[in-house]
């Protein structure tokens, strides 16, 4: 199968991961392999308005959220910055500001 991207985290994004139970994890490590080989939106957005994006999984009816960037260098390596469990519709701006903030940290020190 064709692999559109490759996928990096940073260690926000582990913790997170990490934190959640297995069985989520698994489904959230499963759409993200799916997203990599499909071009799948109800997968993997484009956020307007910024350089974020976002790995979208529901489970059991709670929406769970990994956020990333491109690292063009890196020949279109996804960088997972942190994630988290949405409670509403619309994400959280502070949310995207924080994932702007790693980006900018993450480039920074490259």
């Amino acid at each position: 199968m064709i692999k559109y991207f490759e996928v990096d985290y940073l260690e926000q994004a582990d913790e997170f991961i990490g934190s959640l139970p297995e069985n989520v994890r698994r489904k959230i490590l499963y759409n993200i392999d799916k997203a990599k080989q499909t071009r799948d939106s109800e997968l993997f957005k484009k956020l307007s308005g910024t350089d974020i994006w976002e790995f979208r999984t529901l489970y059991q009816g709670l929406c769970y959220r990994l956020f990333a960037f491109w690292d063009e260098q890196k020949r279109a390596m996804v960088i997972c910055t942190h994630g988290i469990i949405k409670k509403t519709q619309k994400t959280p701006p502070g949310e995207i500001q924080k994932a702007e903030r790693l980006r900018n940290e993450y480039f920074k020190t490259k």
